[in-house]
């Protein structure tokens, strides 16, 4: 009898242990999910680090929508760079620049969501990528890694060829107590790490777990760009046109 016990609990174990791991697919859809509100408005700052360690630092206010499919970024300071603004739409397909000094509104070409923003480490793709994951992926689950003293999920998402990814491959530690990304690795066409981005200060924003800093490191040209959040709130509600060439210029 003791025996047939056993049998049976190390049987449900192994049972409620493959029912606790999750897919790739349900691992991005729980990421995306946390990543990807319905809306945000946030005031930033943005340090960029050269390979000789000199800094640039501006500060920005950025608004998104629609899950992050609709993102206008506006600089605030300093005063060279107040006033420039990008929109991008349909998670970064679509990208309109404006620049104060000409006041002309310019569309760029398809693939310049590659490109970096303001010369810094972070691709416009990189910020407005929005359901990129599910569209241009596979992921696959890994299984579980510990992560600075943080017990993750280890997911491995390939590129889909078809639909023209930006990394070839990427790999996320995302937290198993609330599903939120804490590293990603960016893999280049040779399999070589490219661009590390490491999430930190972790807080809770309206209930929201909320990265208040993140910095993409570029293993490739020795550079590093850090972001920080300044404010942000998930309760703001876009006016009617506001992602537009005419809000670009106010």
């Amino acid at each position: 009898m003791k025996h047939l016990l056993g049998v049976i609990l190390v049987t449900a174990t192994v049972i409620i242990a493959q029912q606790a791991i999750l897919t790739g697919e349900e691992l991005v859809e729980k990421m995306t999910d946390i990543m990807t509100q319905e809306n945000s408005w946030a005031t930033m700052t943005q340090t960029i680090t050269t390979s000789s360690d000199q800094q640039r630092t501006f500060e920005f206010e950025m608004f998104t929508a629609n899950k992050g499919e609709k993102t206008l970024m506006r600089y605030l300071k300093p005063s060279a760079a107040r006033g420039q603004a990008f929109l991008m739409l349909n998670n970064a397909d679509d990208i309109w620049t404006y620049f104060p000094r000409t006041k002309r509104v310019r569309k760029l070409s398809s693939s310049s969501k590659n490109q970096k923003v303001q010369g810094s480490d972070f691709s416009f793709e990189d910020i407005g990528s929005g359901d990129s994951w599910k569209e241009e992926y596979v992921s696959t689950n890994l299984g579980s890694e510990k992560y600075d003293g943080t017990d993750c999920w280890k997911l491995e998402s390939i590129g889909i060829p078809e639909q023209n990814p930006s990394y070839p491959k990427m790999v996320v530690l995302i937290r198993r107590s609330d599903f939120y990304p804490i590293k990603i690795d960016y893999f280049d066409d040779d399999d070589f790490v490219e661009k590390t981005l490491l999430m930190g200060n972790i807080k809770n924003i309206e209930g929201v777990p909320t990265a208040m800093e993140m910095t993409m490191k570029n293993h490739l040209k020795g550079t590093e760009t850090t972001m920080q959040t300044l404010s942000i709130t998930y309760g703001w509600e876009p006016p009617k046109n506001f992602f537009s060439e005419r809000t670009l210029k106010k």
